[in-house]
């Protein structure tokens, strides 16, 4: 749990939203190292305050439970992020975009579903909502750009379908909310639950809005939750993956794809994630917006410090900045320490590969971390630093920066002591420019000279 001041001063930042944002009523919590950890509400729901079951739409954040069932598929090897739509879903008129483009919004489809609107009226089958999307409805080239869009998660929705036998409502439920044990979440308000409104612009009543089965297109829109479940979600987006998928595969979700380049660059999507910079913080997550409802769920990573609120009201609520605020709060009324440090077993083998290294006259230092990862950074200040993951055999494998990817080696000499490392064609010797070293275009057999000495020999 948080200090009381803490509490206070996080209470403080929910009521004054619901004022500013005259919110029928507004939930939120905070969540750190996966446990919910603060909760509160204003207004009312049925004439008492909302609490942690208390449910409310959470709009686009569906996505972001599809895009996990996406990614399963991948994980299990039934589809490849690369796979052209057609591949699973033939018949449509935009079959050459990628399973990755349409998670990242960067597919080129139209926003929103041809006709009415319909976030405010029942939805039809996939059948008629692939009928409605010719050619027309494609408004940008394929990767050109992030444009964000609800079509392609109705088309993402049958494509789960489709792999899974049954419908993308059955796929989250079963491969998600389950196994997360978010047994409150549903596809339409059951128990008690928030009613949506539109507050007056300039008068203090409301007008109720409707609720519906969005049909094909609910996959990017459709579901309801609860400050408890939302919590839990919000920690596997941070890391707490459960037997869901992998936390190397929700890292890559949120690694930025695209980036919308609308106004200042604070943000991007990832696959299925919304990404964020706010208050100094690299956050990730999603927003959700039904009409009467608002919703958001953040977390940042580097702290495992995330938040989660919903309203029940259609604008006027920064949902997002309120969310943002609430986790930079807590981490600076409590900053999360650090994990303590303790000594740990080291192979004899890692240990002869640390210290100094040298990328032609570039210093390095190669440093041993847990479990068998290896951290190579410039020895002064800033340049391609990389952690690696053990793959055997002399062999490891990069997770981030310049190098993620890549693939370090290292060749030793006949007694079995490191000699050089490889890395991406990059030569790493003990010494600059090693003769003894298979270094990029040789070593010049005069070996090092004072300036100009080359000049006065010619």
């Amino acid at each position: 749990m948080l200090l009381p001041t803490t509490e206070f001063a996080l209470l403080r930042r929910l009521a004054t939203e619901q004022v500013s944002g005259r919110a029928p009523s507004l939930v939120a919590a905070v969540v750190r190292d996966g446990e919910l950890v603060w909760s509160a509400a204003r207004g009312e729901v049925d004439s008492a305050a909302p609490d942690n079951l208390t449910l409310y739409r959470i709009g686009s954040i569906t996505k972001s439970l599809v895009a996990a069932v996406v990614m399963r598929l991948r994980d299990e090897g039934r589809l490849h992020l690369n796979d052209p739509l057609e591949a699973h879903v033939p018949g449509t008129s935009f079959g050459s975009v990628t399973v990755a483009q349409l998670l990242s919004h960067a597919s080129g489809l139209t926003s929103e579903s041809p006709g009415a609107w319909w976030e405010r009226t029942p939805g039809g089958s996939w059948t008629e909502l692939n009928a409605s999307l010719g050619p027309a409805e494609v408004k940008h080239r394929a990767g050109r750009r992030f444009h964000y869009s609800n079509v392609g998660y109705g088309v993402l929705g049958e494509l789960v379908a489709r792999l899974r036998g049954g419908s993308w409502l059955e796929a989250v439920h079963d491969e998600v909310l389950r196994p997360l044990e978010m047994s409150h979440t549903t596809d339409r308000p059951s128990g008690r639950h928030a009613k949506g409104y539109a507050v007056h612009p300039f008068a203090d009543v409301v007008l109720p809005e409707p609720e519906h089965d969005a049909g094909a297109m609910a996959p990017a829109g459709q579901l309801w939750s609860c400050v408890d479940d939302l919590a839990r979600w919000t920690a596997f987006v941070g890391g707490d993956t459960g037997e869901v998928l992998h936390p190397d595969t929700v890292a890559e979700m949120r690694e930025a794809a695209v980036i919308d380049d609308s106004g200042a660059w604070n943000s991007g999507y990832g696959l299925g994630l919304q990404l964020v910079h706010a208050n100094g913080k690299r956050l990730a997550g999603h927003t959700g917006s039904m009409p009467g409802f608002l919703a958001c769920t953040m977390i940042d990573p580097a702290t495992r410090t995330g938040a989660v609120a919903f309203a029940n009201t259609t604008s006027g609520v920064g949902i997002l900045s309120l969310t943002a605020d609430l986790i930079a709060m807590a981490d600076d009324h409590e900053p999360p320490l650090p994990a303590e440090w303790r000594p740990s077993a080291v192979e004899e083998s890692l240990l002869e590969l640390t210290g100094l290294w040298h990328w032609g006259p570039s210093p390095y230092h190669l440093r041993v971390l847990p479990n068998g990862w290896l951290d190579l950074s410039p020895a002064t200040g800033a340049g391609r630093a990389s952690r690696f993951r053990p793959l055997g055999d002399d062999r490891w494998l990069g997770l981030d920066g310049y190098y993620a990817g890549e693939t370090l080696a290292v060749t030793r000499d006949a007694e079995g002591c490191p000699h050089h490392l490889d890395l991406a064609t990059f030569v790493f010797t003990r010494t600059p420019y090693d003769a003894s070293a298979p270094v990029p275009g040789g070593v010049d057999e005069r070996g090092w000279q004072p300036a100009g000495a080359d000049e006065s020999e010619g």
